[in-house]
């Protein structure tokens, strides 16, 4: 069972999310955000130890030095830690068995502009949202022995979006990553994506030019959805099934060894089913 904690205290923030208390909690798992500069590492471990050693990415040799994963844009976020209190770390501290990274559009402006803008064209929707409350979604990753955990994975998504709520947030957006760099291997998943879940024409964010990779490599009929959706990782099905859409054109990241797309989930589109749900448990 997960427990939301009431962070809707009156009055401004004052100075990043370190001073909240803990976002919701099940049993001795917790999510809260980083608070510390250590916490912010334990969470870069964490990723370079899913990213580097578990799966493929290819590390720069400062980052194999640290066995952190790192980039320009960490300074500029919050950082969202599951944490398993009845588990220690090697420093001694309750192990980081979760993370998500988050960064609003005023923390994108003092970072020189959002790490989605790197493969993807996000100029024209940031236009067409001037003045709404956006959030990025980036490096999400659980600890392998934690995944068949539902709740790890619950709370990380009661975390966000407990976040949203307090910042009135309007849209969240990202890339997300399938596994390899083959784009005809992964011709199911990515035509699948293409025929059901493209955003709208009128809105619809495209991969930077250079980049573009055609997700349209199956006609729709061929398509079978039951099995499309099976191929897919679990944080895409997750964002597909709470109403968000997919951009055009897929990106190939050579680093992390992935082929990434373009999640757009406005906040007034999610299923009512999560919607009722996460409401029930504020």
């Amino acid at each position: 069972m997960v427990h939301l904690v009431n962070v809707y205290e009156p009055g401004p923030l004052e100075g990043r999310l370190a001073q909240w208390p803990v976002l919701a909690t099940a049993g001795a798992v917790e999510v809260r955000l980083a608070e510390t500069e250590a916490e912010v590492e334990a969470a870069q471990h964490l990723r370079y130890r899913v990213f580097y050693e578990e799966m493929t990415a290819i590390p720069s040799p400062a980052m194999r030095e640290l066995r952190r994963d790192f980039d320009r844009f960490d300074p500029f976020c919050d950082h969202l830690l599951v944490i398993d209190r009845s588990v220690a770390d090697e420093e001694g501290q309750p192990s980081v068995v979760g993370t998500y990274r988050l960064m609003r559009d005023t923390d994108a402006a003092r970072a020189g502009g959002f790490y989605t803008s790197g493969e993807y064209d996000i100029g024209p929707m940031l236009e067409h949202l001037r003045g709404r409350n956006l959030v990025e979604l980036g490096r999400s990753c659980i600890l392998r022995e934690y995944r068949s955990k539902p709740s790890t994975m619950q709370l990380l998504w009661r975390g966000v979006m407990v976040y949203d709520l307090r910042f009135s947030i309007d849209l969240m957006f990202g890339c997300a990553s399938l596994a390899g760099t083959d784009p005809e291997a992964l011709a199911l998943p990515l035509s699948y994506l293409h025929h059901f879940h493209r955003m709208a024409e009128a809105i619809r964010v495209r991969a930077r030019s250079e980049l573009y990779v055609e997700m349209d490599r199956m006609a729709k009929e061929a398509i079978d959805p039951k099995s499309a959706l099976h191929a897919l990782p679990p944080m895409i099905k997750g964002y597909l099934r709470a109403g968000a859409s997919i951009g055009d054109g897929a990106v190939i990241d050579r680093q992390f060894d992935t082929t990434d797309v373009l999640i757009y989930f406005p906040l007034s589109n999610m299923d009512e089913r999560y919607r009722s749900r996460f409401s029930r448990d504020v």
